[in-house]
């Protein structure tokens, strides 16, 4: 057996809370999420370390950063940070969700990590801001995508304490799905605005609760035997799943970056439908109930559509009607596939080697199973 099996056990019984204790562990990864945390829970702490800004600690964690979207002290911190707009931690103080001292704080951050993404993400050559170009050249970007795929080694070779420890990978972003995308549709107007509309109602369950995606997944997780509260497991994923999320909150709380986060979108959903089917086939091969596999079935048909609307209807419209948002459109798109390749990457090398591909307290479990 793998080395992520008993760092699983010791993640999914890790830290049960109480009854009626919604909270979840929080643990710092460094000085500046240590500051952040502290302003964030405490509306009478200052947040600040020996006199020092918590800007001026930002600015200090871009500078001791070797790369940003790996550093587990700057994404933590700035998770936390989206956290608070969230609302998805209840014990983050909701009066603080626009303390002027932790947005001049985000702010710095958002700023080192954007440059850096677009310094190495690579960009493809950008069509004409037309519907059917735009189209066609984000189709043609998703096929391209070389990125190693996590979907394919959960379908043939995962064991079944890798499946589980993808779900937990997976919970950072998909219980609170769609949601990152949705700070969009008020920065939108017209064919785009309809057309995110229109796939939103879609992942928000078109009017059922129990089909919500967010619900969906959560009804997974508990099925599987993990714990379904949003950031349960947060301590243990890495910089890179949560740089993840964080690049999708980025664009989607900027209102400058909304092309970013229509073109994250079209790429998410041309990268998701094929992907959903292999990890379907995955977890019915390892003898996982259906109400696990629901949330993956639904998303091969749901989002064989979206991946037509996101592409053409929004981005393409988009493009068309603001030809001035081409390039962060593609900019987006590419982000996507790059920071998921990283991800995915991170976890494979992780299980090929024999390992967890998380941290904390699988980690720690790993060390001591190996040992």
């Amino acid at each position: 057996m793998s080395a992520s099996a008993p760092a699983l056990d010791a993640v999914i019984g890790a830290g049960a809370p109480p009854i009626g204790d919604d909270a979840v562990r929080l643990t710092p990864r460094g000085p500046l999420s240590a500051a952040v945390l502290n302003r964030l829970t405490d509306s009478a702490h200052a947040g600040v370390r020996h006199g020092i800004p918590l800007a001026v600690q930002a600015a200090d964690a871009l500078d001791a950063a070797d790369e940003i979207v790996r550093d587990d002290d700057v994404q933590f911190a700035l998770f936390l940070l989206y956290a608070s707009s969230y609302g998805s931690l209840p014990q983050l103080d909701a009066e603080l969700e626009w303390d002027a001292e932790l947005i001049e704080a985000r702010r710095v951050l958002e700023a080192g990590f954007e440059s850096e993404l677009r310094a190495t993400v690579p960009m493809p050559a950008l069509p004409e801001p037309t519907v059917d170009a735009v189209g066609r050249a984000l189709f043609a970007l998703a096929a391209a995508d070389s990125g190693p795929s996590l979907s394919r080694f959960i379908a043939k070779k995962a064991t079944r304490e890798q499946a589980t420890e993808m779900l937990v990978q997976r919970s950072v972003y998909t219980l609170r799905e769609a949601d990152p995308h949705s700070w969009a549709i008020p920065r939108l107007t017209g064919r785009a605005k309809a057309a995110l509309v229109e796939i939103q109602s879609d992942e928000y369950g078109s009017g059922r609760p129990d089909r919500v995606h967010q619900n969906l997944f959560a009804a997974a997780m508990r099925a599987a035997g993990l714990d379904a509260r949003y950031g349960a497991y947060v301590d243990d994923v890495p910089a890179l799943t949560l740089a993840s999320f964080n690049l999708m909150s980025l664009f989607g709380l900027n209102r400058r970056l909304v092309g970013a986060i229509v073109g994250h979108l079209a790429a998410y959903e041309m990268t998701s439908s094929i992907p959903c089917r292999l990890y379907a086939d995955g977890l019915r091969r390892l003898g996982f109930d259906q109400d696990v596999v629901e949330y993956f079935d639904e998303h091969v048909e749901a989002d064989a559509v979206h991946e037509q609307i996101a592409g053409r209807d929004l981005a393409g419209a988009l493009a068309e009607d603001r030809p001035e948002l081409l390039e962060d459109i593609f900019f987006g798109a590419a982000a996507c596939l790059t920071v998921d390749g990283w991800m995915g990457g991170h976890v494979l090398d992780a299980w090929t080697a024999g390992e967890s591909s998380l941290r904390g307290a699988g980690a720690a479990a790993t060390a001591g199973g190996t040992s």
